[in-house]
């Protein structure tokens, strides 16, 4: 009987996993119609072979430009998610009461473009504003990731101590030390990603690699733009080899040298923005009536249509992404191709995870012209690489009878099946994260919810753009919460990228 209940469980699990699958491809099909997915150029094929002559071809005259660019990027991350980390696990330990939920959930649920729109009108094109765009976002990540690592921990250590202990003895003589570990790791990978918020940032005119590579691609110039991601993959790949811990100190050391040195409107502009600027002459008038009027039109005409394209996209990317991923991560697996092919495919791999999503868009909008079939694919790249890059790592530590399948047979039948659930996992954990990108590709004139916020931002309306970023951090909390609703359903551990 015990035999035959496991059985029903895990049937019962797998047709779980099968129908939310399911169901979300038939979303992703029905989102198709409605989506701006049309490719607008008549010869796409014509840009992209130059585009391949100029990858071919890569060059830099400017070598100084480059360095300053490169430290920009690395000083920007650094500085941020050392702060953030140090911030996130203090607050880690405070997960506990509300206040600190909602802060982690609020300041995350904005991408860091939309934090550097921010503080660009506060002080300008300054190192305080990339600072600040990076660190205000990781600081709710690192919160809410580290609390949960903590909580997964034993306390069995803490019933040894005294009950008289204090409690901030317990966490760091008992839950920190086992910990340590995972944490290490997940701010490994979570600097690798702020390496890529750095580069972007660049897109909203701050010096970094993301800068010049908009400028490279604007002046047609792609052997330059080559020359720069070729840089951008060497530094992301290398990361393993120059990231030491003892190092660090030296390096935020530097890092604060190699930060740009340009000027700042200053922070007295900081109460005016927060106080009149982000809110309508309604509110600061105290004509309420008027205000829930304004507020009204402005979701009706503007966010309204933003939440549409930014949901379309969002679905079509994440179910492209799951394709993708089970598409490429045999490549990466030692149980499903041989030694050759492994290097080569943790190659490719590593250029799809460590493209920035708005990079790959901003060049495949050059090849297909503007819609939103270059932001799906970027979208769905990027995390496609990710989540292959870790599921084939997973896939290396299950154990296979002497007389398995080889070849077709042994991924559809042995692997597959085996990973899915840590596939979904995984997949469902990025679904907020490809909501919050596919909002930023706005920026490239996608119309999606960062098309209106970019758009108020440079008319200077800046009640128009904080209140759609507002309408953006709700719609990625609720996404979120969705989300944990399905891993629930599909009885799915919680996985975390690093």
């Amino acid at each position: 009987m015990p035999a035959e209940k496991s059985a029903q469980r895990q049937f019962s699990s797998g047709r779980r996993l099968a129908f939310v699958s399911l169901l979300f491809v038939i979303c992703a099909f029905c989102c198709v119609p409605f989506a701006d997915i049309a490719i607008a150029q008549s010869e796409p094929g014509r840009e992209l072979l130059r585009m391949l002559q100029g990858l071919f071809s890569p060059h830099w005259q400017d070598i100084g430009g480059l360095l300053s660019a490169l430290g920009s990027t690395v000083a920007f991350a650094l500085l941020a998610v050392a702060l953030a980390a140090v911030l996130g696990l203090g607050l880690a330990f405070l997960f506990h009461w509300r206040l600190v939920r909602i802060f982690a959930a609020s300041t995350r649920a904005v991408h860091e473009i939309f934090w550097g729109l921010i503080f660009m009108q506060i002080y300008g094109l300054s190192a305080t504003t990339g600072l600040l765009a990076i660190l205000i976002p990781y600081i709710g990540i690192f919160t809410k990731v580290y609390a949960e690592i903590i909580q997964q921990q034993s306390r069995i250590p803490a019933s040894t101590l005294s009950p008289q202990t204090p409690l901030l003895s317990r966490y760091l003589y008992t839950l920190l030390p086992q910990s340590w570990a995972q944490i290490q790791s997940y701010t490994r990978y979570r600097f690798e990603c702020a390496l890529r918020s750095s580069a972007i940032l660049g897109f909203i005119g701050l010096p970094t690699l993301g800068f010049h590579l908009e400028t490279a691609f604007k002046q047609g110039d792609y052997s330059e733009a080559a020359a720069l991601l070729l840089i951008f993959y060497m530094l992301i790949a290398s990361i393993k080899y120059w990231l030491k811990v003892r190092l660090i100190p030296v390096y935020l050391i530097v890092a604060v040298f190699l930060l740009p040195d340009s000027p700042a409107m200053g922070g007295s502009y900081f109460w005016q923005f927060i106080s009149q600027d982000i809110w309508p002459r309604a509110v600061l008038e105290g004509q309420w009536g008027d205000a829930l009027n304004w507020y009204q039109k402005q979701f009706m005409q503007l966010a309204l249509p933003g939440i549409g394209q930014t949901l379309l996209l969002t679905q079509l990317a994440l179910v492209l992404t799951g394709l993708l991923t089970l598409l490429f991560y045999p490549w990466g697996s030692r149980l499903l191709v041989g030694k050759k092919l492994r290097l080569g495919g943790a190659g490719f791999l590593l250029v799809m995870r460590s493209t920035p999503e708005m990079m790959l868009a901003f060049i495949l909008l050059l090849v297909f012209g503007p819609s939103g079939l270059p932001a799906v694919i970027a979208l769905a790249v990027h995390n496609a690489g990710l989540i292959a890059y870790l599921i084939a790592r997973y896939s290396e530590v299950l154990t296979l009878p002497p007389d398995a399948p080889r070849g077709f047979n042994r991924y559809f039948y042995n692997i597959t099946p085996r990973i899915y659930p840590q596939f979904l996992a995984l997949l469902f954990y990025r679904w907020e994260v490809i909501l919050r990108e596919s909002a930023i590709m706005g920026i490239l004139g996608i119309s999606t919810l960062g098309f209106y916020i970019d758009s108020a931002f440079e008319d200077m309306h800046f009640d128009k753009a904080f209140f759609l970023i507002v309408i953006t951090a709700l719609l990625n909390v609720l996404v979120d919460m969705l989300s944990r609703r399905i891993r629930q359903y599909c009885q799915l551990q919680e996985q975390q990228p690093g």
